[in-house]
């Protein structure tokens, strides 16, 4: 086990109705606040009104900012940064899934920056300070409510880059399962994925002794697919969403991956199919894992192994490794196939035309130096072409 240090400073408030609280929550710590949110659903649902009411009786003061898209903008973070600098905004509550709470960070971190915020992004220097972010979650899939990471997408130059700060960690992130019942099935199923690569880049590693986090990830992957096979059938199921939601946060808060080497290839990958064909990145990510752990797998048998058995059930030919570790591969795929999710690059509209482009840019780090993409096996840009290629 590697050295680490693990910080989760998040207050979760997990149940029915919390969200009414937020104004009272709020109260001691702002005075204004931006609401910042995405389409319609937010409005039709009623709980834009019934966040906006709490903040209304507790006195404090709001502006309110949608327009988030799925793989969020850097233009509307922009405008979001001139809007609190101009009514002195002092606090941001994001409603919404992992794409308005990642505006919202960015956006917190950009006020107090005086250059643009995409310089923050590719150069990758530390941030100093950030306005305070609290979140509303609609949809249980990128973990943003707690971690201190933010992605977002440069439309102008087609790309799509991802910043940590500890300034970034939401303070208060409220979860109320009852706010995912009318998700339709193809943002339940994008989440799934989304909330499974979380555990995949952190699962496989080549560090040992790591049987703690080993069997948290083996547990929270087999409680997602069980969960998720049922909300699939029954939306309105709140115990199954109770799973999924929390399984959400915990995949991506950070505790998973301590003590161990991490990967984070597949992630890489699939920002470069975001950024040029604006794919909906859970979709993405279903499509390359399988074939990234098709390609890198012989580099660390036991550990696929022990996923194939421990995950996926797979119970016999342990005397042929490779064909018991494709089994797995294969039912995994089935799972994602069952809740609706592509299992190609063709079925997202993508040829290869583009691949080696991507390729060039998805290990092209600091933004500019050429660098191996992984940790598990790190991926050159012939290596990465050659998953684009298996992903066909």
């Amino acid at each position: 086990m590697l050295n680490f240090d693990f910080q989760s400073p998040t207050r979760i408030l997990f149940g029915k109705d919390e969200e009414s609280r937020v104004g009272e929550l709020l109260k001691p710590h702002a005075k204004k606040v931006l609401v910042h949110y995405g389409g319609g659903s937010v409005k039709r649902s009623g709980l834009l009104d019934r966040v906006c009411a709490s903040l209304i009786q507790s006195q404090i003061a709001y502006i309110e900012l949608g327009g988030v898209v799925p793989n969020p903008r850097l233009s509307l973070v922009r405008e979001g940064i001139e809007l609190c600098r101009d009514e002195n905004v002092d606090y941001i509550l994001a409603l919404g899934g992992g794409s308005v709470i990642d505006s919202a960070k960015s956006i917190a971190m950009g006020v107090f920056f005086e250059g643009d915020v995409w310089e923050i992004f590719e150069a990758y220097n530390p941030i100093q300070k950030a306005l305070p972010i609290a979140t509303v979650l609609t949809i249980p899939a990128a973990g943003s409510e707690t971690s201190a990471i933010t992605v977002l997408s440069n439309e102008d130059k087609q790309l799509k880059l991802s910043f940590g700060s500890p300034h970034l960690h939401p303070r208060l992130s409220i979860i109320n399962p009852e706010l995912f019942f009318s998700l339709p099935k193809n943002q339940i199923a994008n989440g799934i994925a989304d909330m499974m690569s979380h555990v995949f880049e952190r699962y496989f590693t080549n560090t040992v002794h790591t049987d703690l986090t080993d069997g948290l990830c083996e547990s929270l992957l087999k409680t997602v697919m069980t969960n998720a096979r049922l909300v699939i059938d029954d939306p309105y199921d709140y115990e199954a969403w109770c799973e999924i939601g929390f399984s959400a946060m915990l995949a991506h808060n950070g505790l998973l991956g301590m003590g161990r080497q991490q990967d984070w290839a597949c992630h890489g990958m699939e920002h470069e199919l975001s950024a040029l064909y604006d794919v909906a990145h859970g979709a993405g990510l279903a499509v390359l894992t399988p074939a990234w752990m098709r390609y890198v797998y012989h580099e660390n048998i036991p550990m696929f192994m022990q996923f194939a058995v421990n995950v996926m059930g797979v119970d016999s030919g342990f005397r042929h490794p490779n064909a018991l570790i494709e089994q797995a591969i294969g039912r995994l795929q089935e799972f994602y196939k069952r809740m609706g999710l592509p299992l190609t690059l063709r079925e997202l509209d993508i040829n290869d035309s583009q691949l080696e482009l991507m390729a060039e840019k998805a290990t092209r780090a600091s933004r500019s130096k050429r660098k191996p993409l992984g940790g598990l096996k790190p991926l050159d840009t012939q290596d990465v072409l050659a998953i684009y290629r298996l992903a066909l």
